[in-house]
């Protein structure tokens, strides 16, 4: 399959330049001129592909080379923007961040290079004049080879400081600077303890988008934007080898996923891999609904921020006793990160309160002032309904709580292996009959194994289901 999508992928010199900022610009501007615009999001991150979503009017994927294999990257990328007449991918940090300091392992620019997609770089001119240009250089030097669009200035002070500045960095690099963004204030998205706030919870995000694309429509070229995406060369892809489906006339299975305010952490590829694999996707509200979807057969307690409802939750009361019925009945119960929090005796928030919770795992989530980040290599210590003794996924952590329990007479989730010279291995969340939980954000996509035996596990028919993808490389 030749893939020739019109592409282009928005750059940073490193976080905080306003890469989001400019990229739901660029996406809601296109949309205004009646294109049907794909977002992406380099990286694991749940927050900002909700800004790209509302931009788009589409659902954003997260295109992440550590936790998916490489080679599975550009069909990903070809089945999410198959329909669509231009596709723009947000990168992470730097462009060169990635795993490692020394690759472009999991980074925008290796991204750039599986997608043939020209880099449209952002540089923040905050306190900067010609200097700027010596940044823009040094970045389009230490890769010559990356397939370079041009720029974008963001944050200038006047007029012709934006013209100064886009001068020199053309004489400099002789890439195209396809216009600059003033300083606004409004233009500020609120964010808290992990970044932006996501636009499941109330905000001024209709007004954010509407002016980010005023701006960008008055300051930037969109037409040359539009030509460089168009220049994106073709390339050759596999299709997507999605999972089978149980036969027609087999019962679906009904997979409560959580989502609200509180719960919103959820990958779009994952949801769509376990409908491929036959359930039926009903999401409900741990906040306001008394009770789990009618027939769930199964359930997902995604990441969030269960911390800022914490009182909210807790006061649903009916809610916390379905799903100790549900693991009491034997029902699937998969749990990450905020849902991991959810299911413990309580959660203590920033002022030390405590909120009782679930009860199903021992012990208490508290927050902290220590962020735990990083993208972790898990291999299950045995079988279960997710995964069989040995077999590797790979995910990331994300949070600043912690969990208080005596964990160590618990059957754990996942071992977590080294994944840099020094790490040390360790044991990570836990098993309790059909309950799994633990911290660590998976991506589907790294083994879709997970999804076919999940339906399996929803449909209570165990492993039998024929297994028909590769699990690529770990």
């Amino acid at each position: 399959m030749t893939n020739a999508i019109p592409r282009l992928i928005i750059a940073g010199t490193h976080s905080g330049v306003g890469k989001t900022i400019v990229s739901i610009g660029i996406m809601a501007a296109l949309r205004d001129r009646g294109l049907r615009v794909q977002p992406f999001k380099a990286g694991p991150d749940y927050i900002d592909p909700t800004y790209h979503a509302l931009a788009a009017g589409r659902a954003a994927h997260n295109l992440d080379a550590w936790m998916i294999p490489r080679e599975r990257i550009p069909a990903l990328f070809a089945h999410a923007a198959r329909n669509a007449d231009v596709a723009i991918i947000e990168g992470v940090m730097g462009l060169y961040d990635g795993f490692d300091y020394e690759n472009e392992r999991g980074s925008t620019a290796e991204l750039a290079r599986l997608l043939a997609a020209p880099v449209v770089m952002i540089v923040d001119a905050r306190a900067m004049a010609r200097s700027a240009a010596a940044v823009a250089l040094g970045y389009r030097e230490f890769a010559t080879d990356a397939p370079w669009a041009g720029f974008i200035v963001n944050r200038v002070g006047s007029e012709e400081h934006g013209r100064g500045v886009a001068r020199a960095i053309e004489q400099a690099t002789g890439l195209p600077v396809f216009g600059w963004l003033p300083r606004a204030d409004q233009l500020h998205a609120p964010e808290r303890h992990l970044g932006l706030t996501p636009t499941a919870e109330p905000g001024p995000w209709s007004d954010l988008i509407a002016l980010a694309a005023a701006l960008v429509e008055r300051h930037i070229n969109l037409d040359a934007l539009l030509k460089a995406a168009r220049k994106a060369p073709a390339f050759s892809t596999p299709a997507l080898e999605l999972p089978t489906a149980p036969p027609i006339g087999q019962r679906k299975p009904i997979l409560a996923v959580a989502r609200d305010r509180a719960f919103s952490f959820i990958y779009p590829a994952n949801l769509e891999l376990l409908q491929a694999a036959g359930a039926e996707i009903a999401f409900f509200s741990p906040l306001c609904d008394a009770d789990l979807p009618r027939e769930a057969s199964g359930v997902i307690l995604s990441g969030g921020f269960p911390e800022m409802y914490a009182a909210e939750l807790a006061a649903n009361r009916s809610m916390l006793a379905g799903l100790r019925q549900a693991h009491a009945r034997g029902l699937p119960i998969y749990a990450e990160c905020g849902g991991l929090m959810y299911l413990t005796e309580s959660i203590i928030d920033h002022e030390g309160r405590s909120h009782k919770m679930v009860g199903l795992l021992p012990g208490h989530s508290r927050l902290g002032e220590r962020l735990t980040l990083g993208y972790r290599l898990a291999e299950a210590v045995a079988d279960s309904w997710l995964l069989k003794q040995g077999e590797r996924v790979r995910g990331h952590e994300f949070h600043y709580s912690h969990w208080e329990a005596g964990t160590a007479s618990l059957p754990p989730a996942f071992r977590l292996l080294p994944t840099r010279r020094g790490q040390p291995e360790r044991r990570e969340g836990a098993r309790i009959g059909s309950l799994w939980a633990s911290y660590v954000h998976l991506h589907f996509w790294s083994n879709p194994h997970l999804a076919l035996r999940f339906a399996a596990a929803c449909r209570g028919s165990g492993f039998e289901q024929k297994e028909t993808v590769s699990t690529g490389q770990n």
